[in-house]
């Protein structure tokens, strides 16, 4: 009890304290600056973002001051500054560095949404400082003399070295020793001691021009997310009285509060039309080219833009909550989610820096020792092999692909929940469709109507069925109502009206008596004819629902109604089985309908399924076959969780979302083959980026031992790999995953319901 209580009062001591960090542009350096602030006392829960360049953590101020954690930060070489007051008190207590409207609204900021240029950075500013040194140097040696161009080698190699030096031994200070820095300091400073002054000077220079190409690199991944944020306004015009609005700042908004839109401008929340009609462009966030035409009581979306009239809006979700917000929030948490080859690169290279520096002591000690080699040589053979040795090509090698792949999925509306979903979903041998709001559009349509003779006209029989459904709140009777609309049919006059309860609906339209429903109750209230009941028939055997119209004991007619296949689902299925992959249909209808169903779309299927048998259809899948499963509704949340990947539609419940693995922002049945394109070709990146480290390692290791490369080329091999890992997962972020051209898509998106 004593300890619980002290665990208590300690957990109660810990405040959240939010930090931005600047040069931070690999997940080497995320994994630095964690482990370094993990080994301060009173520090817990550190996160750091590379993707938003934030750092978030617990402290106990009583046992480590907010400066210390800072100074820390710096001393490792990485610019760092304390969020605002205002920042801290929005941000949710307990909330980690992506909390609340940080998401959105910190790729949104003024000074964050136009990064600086390269040679504006610290990084930058040593380059041209080193490489002006380099070049005066360069000069001199050919001007004065080479005794006087040494001692400028001397200093241009100091210039760069310096801040090296000072990082690696902050590193080293709190137990990391093996880091990148210190394999630099070691070979440099090396140099230097033996008079290879020009060499090490060329050394300092290309190691902070990789630097260099790390963070421009770092930042074209993180230009998608900001394009998400950017689509949100920063400022709306809040009503405060009846006819008089101020503006104020979008993300302040609260739910509740009335917005006014005016024509031409975007919506600044998610929220509901309380008065107007207006064509509203939603491409930015569902990724419909036609514009779709709102008013009262619609829902509309942040970032969508409105075309014609002016709207008054009730903001339905807080901005931390609103669609794009969402959108972020979750490729923020795939970030976080590190790939299984990750994650054995990470504890590979733990263990390969060690090595690689007593690999570097044997070759610098053992053939003078052994082999009576000279000592300034093998010394000199010692320091090329440190510089060859830095892991930093194949560190980066797996997440700068993972990034580049998040941030071309996330502008593509396609959404996977980090590196090990992205290699899962690369190995997909079949997937598995619920149908209902997946498969198909999830709400019945009316798609035949059938007169029972000549004598009754089919807008007549649409009137009544109209007439009788037009209170009705069943998706049948709605379908019928809206059916009617859309032929601009006006629905008959009832009077009377009344369900019943299980068979359908009946009234009076000018002193007949009507009927409305399944065709086994028309018996008791009239004659259906034979040619009309085989008609009936033939539609029931495709799936189809069907109802009658009954006026005065004779049977009018009968319409037929489906939930129709998406328009893109045969396209899709067939884009799967190009890929190799299967496609099953899981369902709850019967077999009749399924059948009907996965006839149109060339899909095999699986009927009669409650949610437990959905799930053991999985496993059963799952069993032999490597399994995708895309849903949309609560039911589908244990099949999603079953699968070895488990996808959500766009649209679909929240419970569906946080099951899933990933998602697919257009509610498009092809996006699924388009997440499998996209996850394979991210794995086929990452094995170019491992080989290319590796390879070249590899080449100059064994050249630099045998003494045909030296230091220059030594760090000009490091600093290739990694710019060329880096320019290959570069390649990502224009990749399109639907086989078209990346800019064709819109960089679209659909809405992402709020979360519970």
């Amino acid at each position: 009890m004593a300890q619980d209580a002290a665990q208590e009062a300690e957990k109660g001591a810990l405040q959240r304290h939010q930090w931005r960090v600047e040069g931070m542009d690999c997940p080497s350096c995320a994994g630095k600056i964690r482990g370094a602030l993990e080994r301060l006392d009173g520090v817990a829960d550190v996160k750091v973002s590379v993707m938003q360049g934030s750092l978030a953590l617990d402290l106990d101020t009583g046992r480590t001051a907010p400066e210390d954690v800072a100074s820390l930060v710096e001393r490792l070489g990485y610019g760092v500054r304390r969020q605002s007051a205002q920042d801290d008190a929005e941000a949710p207590s307990g909330a980690g560095c992506c909390a609340g409207r940080d998401h959105a609204d910190h790729f949104r900021r003024g000074d964050d949404a136009s990064p600086r240029r390269w040679h504006a950075t610290a990084k930058g500013r040593l380059v041209l400082a080193t490489g002006v040194a380099l070049g005066v140097a360069t000069l001199l040696r050919f001007t004065v003399g080479a005794e006087i161009a040494h001692w400028a080698f001397l200093a241009a190699c100091l210039i760069g070295l310096a801040p090296v030096a000072r990082r690696a031994v902050s590193a080293a200070r709190v137990g990391m020793p093996f880091t990148i820095e210190m394999l630099m300091t070691l070979a440099a400073g090396g140099a230097l001691i033996i008079g290879a002054a020009e060499e090490a000077a060329m050394v300092v220079l290309l190691f902070a021009i990789g630097e260099i190409l790390e963070g421009v690199a770092a930042d074209r991944a993180r230009s998608g997310i900001r394009a998400l944020a950017d689509r949100v306004p920063r400022e709306a015009r809040l009503e405060v009285a009846p006819g008089e609005t101020r503006t104020v700042d979008a993300a302040h908004l609260a739910v509740g509060q009335v917005v006014v839109v005016r024509p031409g401008d975007r919506i600044p929340a998610d929220a509901t039309i309380l008065e107007g009609r207006s064509s509203i462009d939603e491409s930015p966030v569902t990724g419909e080219s036609v514009p779709r035409d709102r008013g009262e009581g619609d829902e509309v979306f942040a970032g969508s833009i409105n075309h014609d009239g002016v709207l008054r809006l009730r903001v339905a979700r807080p901005p931390e909550d609103n669609t794009i917000a969402r959108i972020i929030r979750l490729v923020e948490e795939a970030q976080e989610a590190r790939a299984p080859t990750e994650r054995f690169i990470d504890r590979f290279s733990r263990v390969y820096m060690p090595a690689v520096v007593g690999l570097a002591v044997l070759v610098a000690v053992v053939p003078p020792l052994a082999l009576g080699g000279e000592w300034g040589e093998w010394t000199y053979r010692a320091l090329a092999l440190l510089l060859i040795g830095c892991p930093c090509a194949l560190v980066i090698s797996v997440p700068a692909s993972i990034a580049s792949s998040l941030s071309s999925g996330a502008r593509h509306g396609l959404l996977l929940k980090g590196g090990a979903v992205i290699e899962a979903a690369a190995r997909t041998e079949a997937v598995a469709f619920d149908k209902t709001g997946t498969l198909t559009e999830g709400r019945p349509r009316v798609t035949d109507v059938v007169p029972a003779s000549d004598a009754v006209a089919v807008q007549d029989l649409i009137a009544l069925a109209a007439g009788l459904e037009r209170d009705a709140s069943h998706p049948l009777a709605q379908a019928v109502v809206a059916h009617a609309e859309a032929q601009q049919v006006a629905a008959s006059r009832v009077s009377e009206a009344r369900a019943v309860p299980g068979q359908g609906v009946e009234a009076l339209i000018e002193g007949r008596r009507a009927f409305v429903g399944a065709p086994r109750h028309v018996a008791d209230r009239g004659t259906l004819a034979k040619a009309l009941a085989a008609r009936i028939e033939e539609l029931e055997a495709e799936g189809k629902t069907v109802i009658v119209a009954v006026e005065d004991g004779v049977a009018l007619g009968a319409i037929a109604l489906r939930d129709e296949p998406r328009p893109d689902a045969e396209a899709g299925v067939q884009a799967l089985s190009a890929l190799g992959v299967r496609s099953v249909m899981l369902t709850g209808d019967n077999d009749r309908t399924a059948a009907a169903i996965a006839g149109r779309l060339g899909i095999e299927r699986r009927a009669g399924l409650m949610p437990e048998g959905k799930v053991e259809a999985i496993r059963e899948l799952a069993g032999h076959e490597r399994t995708m499963m895309i849903g949309d509704g609560i039911n589908d949340a244990p099949a999603l969780a079953s699968a070895q990947v488990g996808v959500a539609m766009g649209s679909g419940t929240d419970v569906a979302l946080e099951t899933a693995d990933g998602a697919l922002l257009r509610n498009r049945v092809g996006d699924a083959a388009a997440l499998i394109r996209l996850a394979r070709a991210t794995m086929a990146n990452i094995r170019q980026n491992i080989a290319i480290a590796l390879g070249l390692k590899g080449l100059f290791l064994v050249t630099t031992v045998l003494g045909i490369t030296g230091l220059w080329l030594a760090i000009l091999a490091d600093t290739g790999a990694t710019v060329l890992v880096t320019l290959n997962a570069l390649r990502l972020l224009r990749f399109a995953p639907g086989g078209r051209d990346s800019t064709e898509d819109n960089e679209a998106v659909a809405p992402v319901p709020a979360a519970n």
